[in-house]
């Protein structure tokens, strides 16, 4: 599967280009199947596309929402994806209740490895239709990082990360199994601390030193950048 690389001029041009990409994408879905399901993401350009969507006419009774991972706090922890997520945009659109599918919290009643059996079961085998990742300076996606254990997994399902070196420590993160039978996987990310990892992502570098190079969709994978995330990025792959 070839990867695109979309380089916009700056973030904001980033936030507000690819909420549209994703209305139409999500609306090109829903004109040929019953649901669309989307694995939201965290981070502040995460957050700021979740609030860019607040405006597009999208059919939310028929979107179900994700999440590539989740910091293992309490439910009402500020640093949850999912809470960032309601205050940005779930909390403003008429999406049912049931459609929104968020990781246990640890105060939830499951220690962190019946979180993780949890979701895993709630996700079963479902291909998501498209995923939508940040990626950290280190090339970390979802809560896949470098020389971690989660490298390792290519069975469908959430796992238990401890040890973070981003904290919370404890956190849920979807495999590359499940990253990787998604049909469309995004990465969106947006300046120059991003530079080097971007340009590790999109060389062959192993998905246990660079995990962001070891995510793809089944149809498609896309990463979606500024012009600083795209800095140090030969100049033939701009073209």
């Amino acid at each position: 599967m070839s990867r695109q690389l979309v380089v916009h001029a700056d973030r904001a041009s980033l936030v507000g280009e690819t909420a549209d990409r994703i209305a139409a994408t999500i609306g090109a879905v829903l004109a040929e199947q019953d649901e669309c399901h989307v694995a939201l993401t965290g981070g502040s350009v995460g957050i700021e596309l979740l609030a860019a969507l607040r405006g597009r006419a999208l059919d939310w009774s028929r979107i179900h929402c994700w999440w590539g991972d989740e910091r293992f706090v309490a439910a009402a922890d500020g640093e949850r994806n999912a809470l960032q997520a309601r205050e940005a945009l779930l909390d403003h659109v008429d999406v049912p209740a049931a459609n929104v599918h968020e990781m246990p919290a640890s105060d939830a009643g499951h220690d962190l490895d019946a979180a993780a059996a949890a979701a895993s079961g709630e996700l079963g085998d479902r291909a998501l239709d498209l995923v939508l990742l940040g990626m950290g300076p280190d090339a970390h996606v979802a809560s896949l990082f470098p020389g971690h254990d989660g490298t390792d997994v290519d069975e469908p399902g959430v796992i238990a990360v401890r040890d973070s070196p981003k904290p919370p420590p404890d956190r849920l993160s979807l495999t590359f199994g499940s990253l990787n039978r998604a049909r469309r996987v995004w990465i969106v990310v947006a300046g120059d601390d991003k530079a080097s990892a971007l340009a590790l992502a999109m060389s062959a570098a192993d998905r246990h030193e660079v995990p962001a190079a070891g995510v793809h969709g089944t149809q498609e994978t896309r990463y979606l950048v500024d012009r600083a995330a795209a800095s140090l990025l030969p100049d033939g792959m701009l073209d």
